[in-house]
């Protein structure tokens, strides 16, 4: 796979497609390395361990939604990328604090799509559930405890 430094601003793969394009083992340097030949931001989904997203000096985790029961999870990174590129696409934002949104928003797509076989969840989804579903990453990740000991 050939990268090009003009053509290309973000690039999405899997954690085991980061570690074969770049023969690196540690997910930072991967990106690292990536990102050297181009990309400015580069997601690695990690399926159900969540999803980084590198941009510059920064990076970014996002947990995937924890489920009791997953049925399929056939489609769940095509489902992540859907939401992610989705969004990105309809705010029209391509600052580092909107991709942070759009990760979330393609782990919720993600988490969506392993509930029913193949296609079936995401078919029926609501605007409401999705908004729901990223309401509650928000509330599993934020915490209002002081840092200092």
């Amino acid at each position: 796979m050939t990268i090009g430094r003009d053509s290309t601003n973000e690039i999405t793969i899997n954690d085991a497609e980061a570690r074969q394009l770049t023969e690196e083992s540690n997910l930072v340097k991967a990106a690292r390395w990536i990102m050297g030949r181009g990309p400015k931001h580069v997601v690695i989904k990690k399926g159900e361990h969540g999803a980084f997203l590198f941009s510059g000096s920064t990076v970014f985790f996002a947990p995937a939604y924890p489920l009791e029961s997953v049925f399929d999870p056939t489609g769940a990174g095509d489902s992540f990328a859907g939401g992610f590129i989705g969004y990105l696409a309809a705010t029209g934002d391509l600052s580092e604090d909107n991709m942070r949104k759009a990760v979330v928003y393609g782990s919720a797509m993600g988490s969506f799509a392993v509930e029913k076989f193949s296609n079936e969840r995401t078919i029926e989804l609501t605007r409401p559930e999705i908004e729901a579903r990223v309401r509650e990453f928000h509330r599993l990740v934020a915490f209002e405890a002081p840092l200092s000991a």
